[in-house]
């Protein structure tokens, strides 16, 4: 009787220790894109308001620049949309005022499949077992030249959002960009499950079930609820 009533708690508790866990990775992970924010913020502030231009890390970190074939995300057309949002050059650029590596993964995507996969995660350096970073930063996630309308690379943060509050005028996809409080530097991993090219078993899916985080170019960060990704 004692070890069925045991039973019984345990089968109560567990869900509820699960959910706490689950909101407990969702704190630290808005709390690694708020320090993320803040190494922009600091960056701008030593840098003449100037975002840096770390393309050259895109291209030779390991892996390189792989926007892959299928785009994940749509570009208005027919024609798939080579872009890689993965975030790797930016935990290496940050370095001297950004040192704790760990802000570069949320606690739960290093142990799901989603947070592993080659469209999700990216080394930071050319070290054997080196940090990982399983951020997307979409304002860097290509390595055009000139540099696009819709990225940041050696900008000045008057022009990249004036540039991008431009895009937003023709491209959807971007939603609505008014100014700084709209322009969404890193956020988590996710594949909505009504884009027909995202990786093959990973329709639907994010980090965290249910939405997403992200921190924005005011620093605020923010967990946005997204009924495309249902799926952690």
């Amino acid at each position: 009787m004692v070890i069925a009533i045991i039973a019984i708690l345990a089968a109560m508790l567990l869900p509820a220790l699960a959910a706490a866990k689950k909101r407990g990775q969702q704190a630290v992970c808005l709390s690694n894109l708020k320090q993320i924010g803040l190494a922009f913020q600091i960056y701008l502030g030593d840098h003449e308001d100037h975002f840096p231009d770390r393309r050259d890390l895109k291209s030779s970190l390991p892996g390189g620049y792989h926007p892959w074939p299928n785009a994940i995300w749509p570009s208005g057309t027919s024609t798939p949309n080579p872009s890689d949002p993965r975030a790797g050059w930016a935990a290496t650029n940050f370095l001297d005022v950004c040192p704790n590596m760990n802000v570069w993964s949320c606690p739960a995507s290093v142990n799901s499949a989603v947070g592993n996969i080659v469209q999700s995660v990216q080394a930071t350096s050319m070290d054997t077992n080196g940090p990982l970073c399983r951020y997307w930063a979409w304002r860097f996630d290509r390595n055009d030249d000139p540099v696009g309308q819709e990225d940041f690379w050696g900008k000045s943060q008057s022009a990249a959002v004036a540039d991008l509050v431009a895009a937003s005028a023709t491209d959807a996809t971007l939603g609505t960009i008014n100014g700084v409080t709209d322009v969404e530097l890193a956020v988590d991993p996710y594949y909505p499950k009504t884009i027909p090219t995202v990786p093959a078993g990973f329709s639907g899916h994010t980090i965290h079930a249910g939405g997403r985080c992200r921190v924005f170019l005011d620093n605020h960060v923010q967990f946005i609820k997204d009924a495309r990704t249902p799926l952690p």
